[in-house]
């Protein structure tokens, strides 16, 4: 609701009711699975309408829709695709974790195929003039796509336009490691000053990526640690609200994945998180609703 109204923007809310229909091969009239798929379709779009009520009264245009469609996940990233979107927002799914940010499975598969950036809100705060996180790599380490880095950074601006809120920028870099036993001190001094170039290079790949997005007023993070925990340590010091990151796809992979980098941080933060995926991804899902899930119980006699 913060954002629709700030960018003026259209909201759906959308259920899939994915739990398998059980019913018995004697089910008839009232009972018969058409009768009930049908109910719980109105039952359902009835209770979207109250949410879309209170929305409504800020003047937000909003539609309902719920569909029999599975797996979940599947059935997110299809009507995305049908609608267009340009942003998918979703609530972590608690799951059997002892720590409540943890993510389910159907958090990840949503992650990886959406087409679009897609917001996971971790927390059921209010956003106040918030922290924005852009985790960023100018480096582009392992393959990562360069684009990538413009698209999180025109992203994470919009939503500091959008909630008035200020932007902040990490890129982790991890130099390498220099040893050796035959120089005094195991060659310190010389890592001392291997981190040292090491981090006025990645201060300049970051600046010069700033100063092409024409980003102003940007607080600059170069954390010298692994990205995983550089990202979730900056956005705790921080204190961001949403912390905005890319998925990339690995060589000699088909398909598009949350690396092991991202996957630990996900797991890692407690601020809502936007996953921003590569130009040019195609969601790998069939296109068709797979409908109703249908669990027939049949009678036998011995």
């Amino acid at each position: 609701t913060q954002l629709a109204i700030a960018l003026g923007a259209q909201v759906e809310l959308f259920h899939a009711l994915c739990d398998p229909m059980i019913v018995r091969e004697d089910d008839r009239g009232a009972y018969s699975p058409v009768s009930r798929a049908r109910r719980e379709l109105e039952d359902d779009r009835a209770a979207l309408e109250l949410g879309a009520a209170a929305i409504r009264r800020h003047g937000i245009d909003v539609a309902c829709h719920s569909a029999w469609d599975h797996p979940a996940h599947e059935a997110i990233v299809r009507r995305a695709l049908g609608t267009e979107a340009d942003l998918v927002v979703v609530e972590r799914h608690a799951g059997a974790h002892r720590a409540p940010w943890l993510l389910s499975y159907s958090d990840w598969e949503a992650l990886r195929l959406a087409p679009c950036p897609l917001l996971l809100v971790k927390s059921g705060r209010p956003w106040r003039r918030p922290a924005i996180l852009a985790a960023v790599d100018p480096a582009h380490a392992h393959a990562k796509p360069a684009r990538l880095d413009t698209q999180i950074l025109e992203v994470a601006g919009a939503l500091r336009t959008a909630l008035a809120g200020r932007l902040e920028v990490v890129h982790a870099f991890v130099p390498p490691l220099l040893f050796d036993a035959d120089l005094p001190g195991g060659g310190a001094a010389e890592g001392v000053a291997l981190v040292a170039a090491a981090a006025e290079e990645a201060g300049r790949r970051l600046d010069a990526l700033l100063a092409a997005q024409r980003l102003e007023k940007v607080v600059r993070h170069l954390p010298h640690a692994p990205a995983a925990e550089a990202i979730a340590a900056t956005a705790r010091q921080a204190r961001a609200a949403i912390v905005v990151m890319g998925a990339v796809s690995r060589s000699g992979l088909k398909r598009l994945f949350i690396g092991d980098t991202a996957a630990d941080t996900l797991d890692s933060l407690e601020a809502d998180v936007v996953v921003v995926k590569p130009g040019g991804f195609v969601a790998d899902i069939p296109r068709r609703p797979r409908g109703m899930s249908v669990l027939t119980l049949r009678a036998t006699v011995s």
